[in-house]
């Protein structure tokens, strides 16, 4: 039995990710395509999107929201492990990207299951329901995080999933020195002090939150 955690460095990293299942040609291909586009280069990590995939699959989840389209990386890696009446809508503030994601969403595998909602996410999930979604997946503006946990535990259901993207803050998520560390150290706390909330740190890409609604 081990008594502590054991260090993750680079080489036992790389191990792990060679252990994971891999990114696909299309998924490499939408990545090159949005940084050829000017997106910024911030998709979740590969690990990250099989670790999101296997997840939504074994909770058996079927109505997935996230913050932060982006590209639509992630979007399509959720909605594949979601079952055949599954569905992803995602939520984007910026046109270009909105509309970059639907392009290669709709040349992808999970066509017709993804809805990308242009718009401010602090409006857009005012218009869900209570306890009607089953996952929702926080990647947007790190300002953000505190008011979209805030929605996110409104619209979960219990036994819901939380999921949250860059709680790391590059490694410097303890420090709180810069406005990013500060905001997403803010965020990891309310976590922490939500009674309704359980949840972990999964130290994968820039660390994700996973967290599980009473």
């Amino acid at each position: 039995m081990s008594k502590r955690s054991t260090p993750v460095g680079a080489e036992l990293f790389a191990y792990v990710a060679r252990h994971t299942i891999q990114e696909d040609a299309f998924l490499r291909e939408l990545r090159l395509a949005a940084r050829a586009e000017g997106l910024p280069e911030i998709h979740i990590a590969p690990e990250q999107a099989a670790f999101l995939q296997i997840l939504l699959r074994a909770v058996g989840a079927k109505r997935v929201v996230e913050v932060g389209a982006l590209g639509g990386y992630s979007a399509i890696a959720m909605a594949r492990g979601l079952g055949p009446d599954g569905r992803v809508v995602t939520l984007e503030l910026e046109p270009k990207h909105a509309r970059f994601a639907e392009a290669w969403i709709e040349k992808s595998d999970q066509r017709g299951r993804i809805e990308v909602r242009l718009g401010d996410a602090r409006t857009t999930l005012s218009t869900f329901a209570d306890g009607s979604i089953d996952a929702v997946f926080v990647d947007a503006d790190k300002e953000g995080y505190v008011e979209y946990l805030r929605h996110a535990m409104r619209i979960l259901r219990r036994g819901g999933v939380l999921l949250a993207d860059n709680v790391l803050a590059s490694g410097r998520i303890h420090d709180g020195q810069t406005e990013k560390e500060r905001v997403l150290r803010a965020f990891v706390d309310a976590c922490t002090a939500r009674e309704d909330l359980d949840a972990v740190i999964v130290p994968l890409g820039d660390g994700c939150l996973f967290g599980v609604k009473r």
